[in-house]
């Protein structure tokens, strides 16, 4: 038999706060490695014939990576990362089953509902990026980036424009958000700044 004075010690000890892991630098790789994956077809490094070849990197980084970064810093009070990761990897499943419909199935489909969609998520990353202000330089940065890359990309299916541009930042969003990852788990595991990631902009 458990005492009354055990079950109180056993309730005790199930209540206690759970201590997780910062979720962060497995966002950032995945929309680092996503990121650079969609660029590389952008800027014409690898041909545009074989984007079937582009889903998983998106549909596993991109989108599952960031689903499972932003769950957790649900978990951890996080409002910003969580909305961010979370929103970004629905965009992330939403270009691979694009992919998937426009190479795999005989469908009829017209390609500028993707480019309003991508007005959405532009109008959503330009909301972020002001809130990216009141937390720090670095991910200030990958927002800016990341607006600037959705901007480019918006005519280049409206109106079938180049999407150089939209690579070229499509690569500093890679480049930035392999930084950060880096400098939060290095800074985490130091216990102590070794690679900086700015002070937030936005004192309000």
């Amino acid at each position: 038999m458990i005492s009354m004075k055990e079950k109180n010690s056993v309730k005790s000890e199930t209540n206690l706060p759970l201590h997780i892991a910062d979720p962060a630098p497995l966002g950032l790789i995945g929309l680092a490695v996503a990121a650079l994956v969609l660029a590389s077809t952008d800027l014409g490094f690898v041909s545009s014939a074989a984007k079937s070849l582009m889903i998983p990197w998106i549909l596993f980084f991109g989108a599952t990576a960031q689903l499972i970064a932003g769950t957790i810093e649900f978990k951890r009070n996080n409002i910003f990362g969580a909305t961010v990761f979370t929103t970004y990897s629905m965009t992330m499943y939403a270009i691979a089953l694009t992919l998937c419909i426009t190479i795999f199935t005989g469908v009829a489909f017209s390609i500028e509902h993707y480019g309003f969609g991508l007005i959405a998520i532009l109008i959503f990353s330009l909301i972020a990026t002001i809130a990216s202000l009141m937390t720090n330089k670095m991910l200030f940065i990958i927002l800016l980036c990341v607006d600037l890359a959705v901007i480019a990309l918006i005519p280049h299916y409206l109106y079938d424009m180049t999407a150089v541009p939209a690579g070229i930042f499509l690569f500093l969003t890679s480049v930035t958000s392999f930084y950060t990852a880096m400098a939060i788990l290095l800074n985490n595991i130091a216990g102590k700044t070794i690679l900086p990631l700015g002070t937030k902009i936005w004192h309000p």
